[in-house]
């Protein structure tokens, strides 16, 4: 026995709420004898619930907190505080060296802000980017939102996002290597529009949603493993990318691997 996938919108509309009566009793007797379009909707209710949820909140690492409290106690221990002056008088030799261990003093502790913005902005945008990315997937599987427009034919994609995102999305085509073009729509990642190329393996959808690279974006290809779905990013000609798909990690991989070498 195997997932149905004409099954889905019923599935997706049964969690909704929007199927008639009919229909509801059809989907729910077909689930009673279909142990994987039942555990399809287990999934699919489970994400929904998390997407529900409180956002996660990440504290910062114990390395980083342990770093930036011995800056602190160093600076602290070598920079006594200055005695207070008696009467006003000229600037001289001991007037400069205060200064200049009191903007030592302030260097540090701006050093110390800086890495604390460094390591724990983007692990927090991180993990809301995925959380974000993750339902905008799940969206798109609901019936009608999968694309904007319905073509494998990459000159009519690739055309459709002109005026609407202020980039260039690469599209190939690449049925002939298992990852047939569905056609493409707009999308929104962190309140800004991202273009989203919708691609299929088998019975598997693959969401690649691109935008410009941000300047503290994560290097390299990295993988992750969320709320059930795996995510591929990678930056590549000062764009960023990001596949979800249901694939596991190699298929993704391989996906990444024969998309890049077609768009290049």
């Amino acid at each position: 026995m195997s997932l149905h996938p004409d099954k889905l919108p019923l599935i997706h509309g049964l969690l909704d709420g929007e199927l008639d009566a009919a229909n509801a009793l059809a989907i729910e007797a077909h689930l009673k004898g279909c142990g994987d379009c039942r555990a399809e909707m287990d999934r699919i209710q489970h994400v929904r619930d998390r997407l529900g949820a409180a956002p996660l909140r990440d504290r910062a690492p114990d390395r980083l907190r342990g770093a930036i409290e011995a800056m602190l106690e160093a600076e602290t221990g070598a920079a006594p505080a200055p005695k207070p002056v008696v009467s006003p008088r000229k600037p001289g030799f001991a007037s400069h060296v205060w200064n200049a261990r009191w903007a030592s003093g302030a260097m540090t502790g701006a050093i110390a802000a800086s890495l604390a913005l460094v390591f724990a902005v983007p692990q927090l945008a991180y993990t809301d980017t995925e959380d974000q990315l993750v339902q905008s997937h799940v969206r798109s599987l609901l019936v009608g939102h999968v694309v904007d427009v319905a073509t494998s034919n990459r000159h009519v994609v690739k055309p459709w996002f002109n005026g609407k995102v202020d980039f260039a999305p690469p599209v190939p085509e690449l049925a002939d290597e298992g990852f047939p073009l569905v056609g493409g729509r707009l999308d929104y990642l962190d309140d800004h529009e991202v273009a989203a190329i919708v691609y299929r393996r088998r019975l598997h959808t693959i969401n690649l949603f691109v935008r410009p690279a941000k300047t503290l974006s994560l290097p390299g290809a990295v993988a992750t493993r969320h709320e059930g779905y795996s995510l591929l990013r990678w930056t590549s000609g000062g764009l960023e990318f990001w596949a979800v798909s249901d694939l596991d990690e190699t298929e993704l991989r391989l996906f990444r691997q024969i998309y890049t070498a077609r768009a290049s």
